[in-house]
Formats: C-alpha cells, sequence, structure tokens
C-alpha cells in the first residue's frame, strides 16, 4: 500500500496541475520551484517517467507474495500442523524481495531500487552539514508512519528464522524485549535528527524546526512507556494473580497513567502541527496564514511592472526569489493584492489548490486517525488484543492517512514558494499564475 500510494500521490498532483517531482526536489542536483502547471508534452512526460516504475514494482512486488501465499496455502491446506514445516515458502518470498531490492544489476526498475536505498542512507546517515530536501522529509515522514509495520517486520523474521514458528509470537525476554520499541522508535528518531540539522542549518526558520523536533519526540514515551508494560505486569501479577499478565490495560499503575497522558500529548499535538504547520490552515491559530508566509519584503525592478489586461489591469509586482547556493536569482510577477483582497474559507487560507471540499474531509480524518495512532504505537495493546485484524485495519488506516497528508504537505510548499495554479476563493476569481522573469545574474550575463 506504500508503494501504491506514493505512486498515486505523484499522479495525482499531476493531474491536479502540480509538478510533484519538481516541488519534492526529485530532481538530481537542481533546486526547481514548482510554478507552471506542467505542459502536457513536457512536464506531465517527465512526471510519468517518476510514477509510472512505481506502478510496475508495486505489481511485480503484488504478484510474488501473491504467488508464494498461494503456494503456502495449497502446500498447508489450511492445517495448522503444516505450517510451519513450510514455512521456508515465506522465508523465499521475503528473500527473494531483498534479492532484487539490492540487486547490482539493471534489472526491474534499478533507478527506482536505488532512488529508495540513496534515500534511506541519506536518511539514516546524514551528517549535520548534509542538505535536507524536501523529498527526504516526505520519506522519513512515510516511516514514522509504517513504525508499528517495521516491528511487525520484526517479528515476523523472528518467526521465520530457525526456532521460531509461525504460531505464536516469539520470546521477548530480558534486553530482546526492547529491540521491537527500538525500531519502532526509528523513523522517529531520523525525523527528529533532520529537524535539528535544518535549525543548526543557515538556511533555518527560526525555531519552527526546533518545535517540530519536539513533535518526533514526544513520540518517543509513548512507545517506551507502553514496552514497560511486561515489567509492570509481572509485578502486578504478584499481588493480583497471572491473569493481570493477559491484560491490556492497568489504569491503577501510575506508569501507565503516564502512557495515557503522553499518548494524548502526542495525539494533539501532531494535529495541531499537521494542520497549522504542514498544510499552513489557520483552524487552530490565532494568526493569518499571511503573516507565516511572508513574500520578499521589497518589490525589484519597479520598472517592469505592468498591467494585465486579461485580469482588468491589476498590477503585478516582482520578488526576487534567490537560492544561496547559486549565482542567480530569478524574479517572479505575483498578484500581491489578490490574495488579501478576497474572503476565504474560515479555517483555511487564501490560496487553495484543490477543491474545497477536499480540506474538511481531510482535516477529519486526520483527527480521528492521529488520535488512534498512538494506540498503534504501543505494543502492550497490540499484544492483548483478540486477534491481529484490528490492528491491521488501524496500518491500512494510518497508510492512508498518510497518503492524504502528502497531497496537502506538497501543495503547502508550493503555496510557500510561490504559487501553482493559485485560486483565490472568495470572488471566484484566479490570480495570475506565478512565473519567472529573466534576470541578469552577478555576471552580468541573462539567466
Amino acid at each position: 500500500m506504500g508503494m501504491l500510494g506514493w505512486a498515486t500521490n505523484l499522479h495525482g498532483l499531476q493531474l491536479l496541475g502540480i509538478d510533484g517531482p519538481s516541488a519534492l526536489e526529485l530532481h538530481a542536483n537542481r533546486i526547481y520551484l514548482p510554478l507552471r502547471s506542467p505542459s502536457p508534452s513536457g512536464g506531465h512526460s517527465a512526471a510519468r517517467a517518476f510514477y509510472t516504475p512505481v506502478y510496475r514494482f508495486f505489481a511485480g512486488y503484488v504478484t510474488w507474495c501473491f504467488v508464494a501465499w498461494l503456494i503456502f496455502r495449497m502446500a498447508t491446506h489450511s492445517d495448522t500442523a503444516l505450517v510451519d514445516i513450510f514455512r521456508y515458502i515465506p522465508a523465499v518470498c521475503v528473500l527473494g524481495v531483498l534479492t532484487i531490492l539490492v540487486c547490482p544489476h539493471d534489472v526491474f526498475h534499478k533507478r527506482e531500487r536505488d532512488s529508495f536505498l540513496f534515500a534511506a542512507a541519506r536518511c539514516l546517515f546524514a551528517t549535520s552539514s548534509s542538505p535536507v530536501y524536501f523529498s527526504d522529509v516526505i520519506y522519513a515522514d512515510f516511516l514514522t508512519s509504517f513504525a508499528k509495520v517495521i516491528g511487525d517486520m520484526w517479528l515476523s523474521l523472528c518467526m521465520l528464522l530457525p526456532g521460531g514458528s509461525l504460531l505464536e509470537l516469539p520470546a521477548e525476554d530480558g534486553w530482546h524485549q526492547w529491540i521491537l520499541p527500538s525500531l519502532m522508535s526509528l523513523p522517529y528518531l531520523i525525523r527528529l535528527r533532520q529537524c535539528l540539522i535544518e535549525y543548526n542549518s543557515p538556511r533555518s526558520s527560526g525555531s519552527r524546526q526546533l518545535f517540530n523536533a519536539i513533535k518526533y519526540a514526544s513520540s518517543l514515551p509513548v512507545i517506551f512507556l507502553s514496552a514497560s508494560q511486561r515489567i509492570v505486569a509481572l509485578d502486578l501479577a504478584q499481588t493480583h494473580g497471572d491473569s493481570v499478565t493477559r491484560e491490556g490495560w492497568h489504569g491503577e499503575h501510575p506508569l501507565f497513567r503516564l502512557w495515557l497522558l503522553s499518548a494524548a500529548i502526542n495525539s494533539i499535538y501532531s494535529f495541531w502541527w499537521d494542520l497549522t504547520n504542514d498544510w499552513g490552515l489557520d483552524l487552530l491559530t490565532s494568526h493569518s496564514a499571511q503573516s507565516r508566509v511572508k513574500l520578499p519584503r521589497a518589490p525589484v525592478l519597479p520598472s517592469l511592472h505592468s498591467k494585465d489586461t486579461s485580469t482588468g489591469g491589476s498590477p503585478h509586482a516582482l520578488y526576487s526569489l534567490s537560492d544561496p547556493t547559486s549565482s542567480t536569482s530569478s524574479t517572479i510577477a505575483f498578484d500581491a493584492t489578490a490574495r488579501h483582497s478576497v474572503p476565504y474559507p474560515c479555517g483555511l487560507r487564501s490560496v487553495l489548490l484543490y477543491p474545497l471540499p477536499v480540506y474538511p474531509m481531510a482535516i477529519f480524518l486526520n483527527f480521528v486517525l492521529r488520535m488512534t495512532w498512538s494506540i498503534k504505537l504501543s505494543s502492550h495493546l497490540h499484544a492483548q488484543s483478540e486477534g491481529s485484524a484490528p490492528i491491521f485495519w488501524l496500518e491500512i488506516a494510518e497508510v492512508l492517512r498518510r497518503w492524504i497528508w502528502v497531497f496537502l504537505r506538497v501543495e503547502w510548499e508550493v503555496v510557500k514558494r510561490g504559487g501553482d495554479k493559485s485560486r483565490s476563493i472568495g470572488n471566484g476569481a484566479s490570480p495570475n499564475h506565478v512565473e519567472l522573469v529573466p534576470t541578469h545574474s552577478r555576471e552580468g550575463n541573462i539567466d
């Protein structure tokens, strides 16, 4: 579902008129400003080159796993006595996936496989001076939604290795009981480190990244306080009997009250951050979105100000956008008056690139699933749940939430960088597209 979600994210952004690869900085060695909607013969083909191989990789992966599952079902005939005898079949399936993933030969979409591995390496081994690309931020945020899945992969590996069994969870005693929460916390530690790197960079956005780091740090108490369930349960078993070890909730113990408090703080803080900072909406803030996204202070090249007859002669101010790592700068023509002259729906923002009903639906789903995500991070509740189906569906719901989140996160990044097919809500009028205007570089050459 993660692969399919990523492909449909890129595909959907293209259909909505946003150049996803440019906004996500997927092009190597270039910084892109996602401006005009790509032309059908140009930008659309470039975007298609990114998501089409992911669709194919997804189809190949699903086919391989389905065939392995079908062979396993036919071999066992749904007889539990044969499950462990034929557990080498899913082991071969996993080994085949890993072999293809790291295969050095140019087969089965090597470019996409290498991109996945390189992004993982950048996230894991980034230094304090390494740049944090927007695509790496999305990548790491995706991993946080797969925190429980990463823990499940570890348990599955233990079941497939010699001495394990597919019929019961592996024993977790001593220091082994901390492996699962450590693996589940790894995506949050990666994202936490990215925030600290951005906070200490010369291009830091102030304390914003520090507060973002606090959000990811608030997930760690939820994970490790939940992992302490076994220790507390053994202690309570001495006074309440062995039946207490099969319970997932011990409300009378201070440690679990602390876990409940940390889960509530993490969920509420994450929901507020999603709406206010990741999506740029005004619903949970007293400050206007315009105050958070400011155009450059002074217009440049005033002699080039002109009137556009298509909008009734509204003036345009030219603002300079430059990349600190480059010797060139580009000027953007932006209808600065349009964003402030019309009202917009309460709780949203003045520039919306998607149809209006998308936003309340996304806010509602994000709230519901954010409130349950801390439960998914709580392994002590998983171990005591009747069957794995509820947790499985919660994990699927989190992947769906992250899929929706990406659309609005990329949209807000595009709006902050200058706009793409911007629409001001209120009077139905569309401000002019943001576009690059050629300017002189420092050397005096035309860019």
